[in-house]
C-alpha cells in the first residue's frame, strides 16, 4: 500500500502531465499550459499576487534552459519553493499558537 508521500509525489506527476503537452512538446509546459496550471492548481497563489505578469515571470525564471517550455524538473523548483515557503509560514503559525499556551 503506498504511503502519503508516495500518494503526493504521484498526484505532483499526475498533475503535471494533465496540463503538459496540449501544445508544443510533449512532457513540458508552455506559457499558457503553465497559467492554466497555475488558475486550476493554485490559484490561492495567483489571487495573493498583485502583479498580473506573475506567470510570466515564473515562467522566465522556472525554464533553466531557455528552450520557452518548462519540464518537470523545471516544475518541480516551483513546487519545492512554494513547499518551502507554505513550511514557513507553517512554523510561524505553530510558534504564535505555542506561545499563547
Amino acid at each position: 500500500m503506498p504511503s502519503e508521500l508516495e500518494h503526493a509525489m504521484e498526484s505532483l506527476i499526475m498533475v503535471f502531465h494533465r496540463y503538459a503537452g496540449k501544445e508544443g512538446s510533449p512532457g513540458t509546459l508552455s506559457r499558457r499550459e503553465l497559467r492554466t496550471l497555475m488558475e486550476s492548481e493554485l490559484s490561492g497563489f495567483l489571487k495573493s499576487q498583485k502583479d498580473p505578469t506573475v506567470v510570466d515571470r515564473l515562467m522566465k525564471d522556472l525554464d533553466a534552459n531557455r528552450d520557452g517550455e518548462v519540464n518537470f524538473e523545471e516544475f518541480v523548483s516551483l513546487v519545492l519553493g512554494l513547499s518551502m515557503a507554505c513550511e514557513e509560514c507553517y512554523r510561524m503559525r505553530l510558534r504564535k499558537t505555542q506561545s499563547w499556551k
